[in-house]
């Protein structure tokens, strides 16, 4: 064998060590970052993104999920960027606690004012923004990850994570609301408080006994029904929005069936509470007056105001919905 094919092939052999060996010592040092961090998220800034992914050839040896962070932004309720931000992390903390030897994919945040050129190279001009950077992937083919998705948070971007790396991530643990020791402090004052407690059960002294209690919850309980409440918790839906042509302004009524606010849910709660609140004094208390002047000056306004609080609903519910209500004459009286 000649001199020439020899050294062409020690040659490739030490190109290939050393590309390898490079791979390597960026897996380390990516578990290296990973391990001094709390939750597992790795902080990118524009050197080591390109450390770590522009300047390595693919395919690379692990996966980026990068998480695009801007902390001037963080006020603005309606990105909810903190509250995404700390579900990311527990999306990370989970994956790690169920893949303790993973090498093959790492959670990453960079922050818009210290990457401002790692966000125009992937083209991100809005928040919130996930995008998956895989071993074949450069930084414009990376995927990023449906806005519609970030309604479900931990639980959908663990199924981004598995649908598009294939790695299973496992069930997600969260932080318990009560420590250990807060836990022990509830239940010492639990075992106080149950010898009192009964004493009241028995006695008859207790809120459950008190009609006024009762009544107050009901009340409650049809405002919550009626004011959508429900939907607001369920969607975290911000009672307010800032006008974006505007800032100094807020924006309490959003125009269009898509979104509704904390504030028009409450607002037309309430209006539905005064109604039903007057028919129940109607029922069940004016009936008891025995001046028939008086019953009939309280039921007017009583109805005068139901008109007007209903009348105002359906005002609302055209301008949000461009849906009107239309009376009709029974077909008979024609």
């Amino acid at each position: 064998m000649s001199p020439f094919p020899k050294l062409l092939l020690l040659i490739l052999t030490v190109a290939v060590s050393s590309a390898m060996a490079s791979d390597d010592e960026r897996v380390s040092e990516l578990l290296s970052l990973q391990s001094r961090s709390k939750s597992g998220v790795i902080r990118l800034n524009d050197q080591s993104l390109s450390r770590f992914l522009t300047a390595v050839k693919t395919p690379r040896p692990y996966s980026i999920l990068l998480f695009f962070d801007a902390a001037q932004l963080h006020d603005k309720q309606e990105l909810r960027l903190t509250e995404l931000h700390n579900e990311f992390s527990i999306v990370a903390s989970s994956f790690l606690t169920n893949n303790p030897s993973n090498s093959k994919l790492f959670f990453c945040d960079i922050e818009f004012k210290e990457s401002q050129l790692s966000f125009s190279q992937f083209g991100v001009n809005a928040l919130p923004h996930i995008r998956l950077i895989g071993p074949n992937m450069s930084l414009k083919d990376s995927e990023p990850m449906d806005q519609g998705d970030f309604s479900r948070l931990a639980e959908s971007m663990a199924e981004f994570v598995e649908a598009k790396t294939k790695l299973s991530v496992g069930p997600i643990h969260r932080p318990p609301v009560f420590s250990r020791n807060q836990l022990i402090l509830i239940a010492v004052v639990i075992v106080i408080w149950i010898p009192f407690f009964i004493k009241k059960v028995i006695t008859g002294q207790t809120l459950l006994h008190d009609p006024k209690v009762w009544l107050a919850g009901s009340v409650f309980v049809y405002f919550f029904s009626v004011s959508g409440a429900m939907h607001n918790i369920i969607r975290k839906m911000p009672m307010f929005l800032v006008d974006r042509n505007d800032p100094s302004k807020l924006v309490f009524f959003y125009q269009g069936s898509g979104m509704q606010l904390g504030a028009e849910g409450f607002t037309v709660g309430f209006l539905y509470t005064v109604v039903g609140l007057l028919l129940a004094f109607l029922t069940h208390g004016l009936v008891r007056v025995r001046n028939v002047s008086v019953q009939r000056v309280v039921m007017i306004f009583a109805l005068l105001v139901s008109f007007l609080a209903v009348k105002q609903v359906v005002y609302l519910d055209n301008w949000k919905t461009g849906y009107g209500i239309h009376g009709f004459w029974p077909s008979s009286w024609n």
